[in-house]
């Protein structure tokens, strides 16, 4: 009797398809990976988040036209941002810093050189924007919007009258939400 079950068991496997073979593979291998997740001895992407942190990040907008006198980004006020041209949020400005173009001229009397505003370019500026956000912090870094922010990272700042693209140049991660924030530590801010 028992060798009858043992030989139409075998009968049986031979009647299985190749498709439901493979279907069957993965549905053991799907329970598998999920044993080993539900036991915490693999992580999950959000099981990675260390901390929520708030972050300050400066972006800097190279070359910038302005023909009138009023910088449109201002301290104080928000200013919608897109990382890598996906939208995001609308962030604090805690700091501008707008300066015109300069230019390197060689002083003949001496080895030394003297920087001097670029008349030939009159209306193009330099513009570093400040901004902060309540990042997820990762080994890898500070996550905002999907998006691990790190500098070089391409970053468009959206307002009323301006939409203007720059790259991430500096990174401060507070180590806590109430702490003063000043990334250069430059009086001139304006």
């Amino acid at each position: 009797m028992c060798e009858c079950k043992i030989k139409q068991f075998f009968e049986n496997l031979k009647q299985i398809k190749p498709v439901e073979t493979i279907i069957l593979c993965g549905v053991i291998l799907a329970l598998v990976v999920g044993f080993f997740t539900f036991t915490k001895f693999r992580q999950t992407a959000s099981k990675q988040i260390e901390a929520t942190s708030k972050i300050t990040f400066q972006v800097f907008l190279r070359g910038v036209t302005l023909t009138g006198d009023i910088n449109p980004i201002k301290k104080g006020e928000k200013t919608f941002i897109s990382i890598r041209n996906v939208p995001y949020s609308d962030l604090d400005v805690v700091a501008v810093k707008t300066e015109k173009k300069k230019m390197v001229l060689p002083m003949m009397s001496s080895r030394k050189v003297m920087i001097a505003d670029d008349v030939s370019q009159a209306d193009m500026y330099d513009i570093i924007v400040t901004l902060t956000d309540t990042a997820k912090i990762t080994k890898d870094g500070a996550v905002v919007g999907g998006n691990k922010v790190k500098i070089g990272l391409p970053i468009t700042l959206e307002g009323q009258s301006y939409k203007l693209t720059g790259t991430v140049s500096a990174l401060q991660i507070a180590n806590n939400v109430n702490d003063n924030i000043n990334i250069n530590g430059n009086s001139d801010v304006q």
